[in-house]
This record gives structure tokens, sequence and C-alpha cells, in this order.
């Protein structure tokens, strides 16, 4: 199995898990807001499960040697791709650049 294979696979059991736990919660909770986070964490779940399962669709349909191409998005061997980013990160969360406050 290839690496990317269990990753996958590993991920679909965090999926289970995640909904188990949602599930758990919705039983126990004592208020709304512990509602809120349950169906929260269950819709994450739920995308999530619904991109590794096109993922895993996706490397059945390669074969076991992988994609001919390189990957989408790989990052540069420079390491510059994270840096784009990350590049808001830190930034004040205020009014908009170029916004006269009134």
């Amino acid at each position: 199995m290839r690496p990317g294979d269990v990753f996958i696979e590993r991920t679909l059991e965090l999926v289970e898990k995640m909904i188990s736990i949602a599930d758990e919660g919705d039983r126990t909770r004592e208020d709304r807001g512990c509602g809120v986070l349950c169906g929260v964490l269950r819709d994450s779940a739920f995308k999530i499960r619904r991109l590794a399962e096109e993922e895993r669709e996706l490397h059945a349909r390669q074969g076991p040697s992988g994609p001919e191409q390189p990957l989408r998005g790989a990052r540069a061997p420079s390491g510059r791709g994270a840096s784009a980013r990350n590049s808001g990160r830190g930034k004040s969360r205020g009014k908009p650049a170029g916004t006269a406050s009134k």
C-alpha cells in the first residue's frame, strides 16, 4: 500500500471517530452551544470523508505506480510556497485596507 493510501485510510478512521464523538455529544449535551459544536464536528467529518473517498478513488484509477504527472500545487523546492499562503497571518482583522472611518 502506498503512503498516500495509508494516509487516506487513517483519515477515514478519524472521520468515523469524529462522527461517533458528535453522536455521543448530541446524546449527552446540556445546552445549545454543545449542540452547535456537535453539528460542526459532524459536518466537518462528512466533508472530510467525501474528500478522502474522492482521493481514494483517484488513487485507485492511477494504479500502484501513482500519478504520471507532478502533483498540482506541489511546494516549490525552495519552500517559497508556504510563505505565500501564510502572508496574511498576523495582520489586523479590522477594516479592509483603503476604507476610511467616518
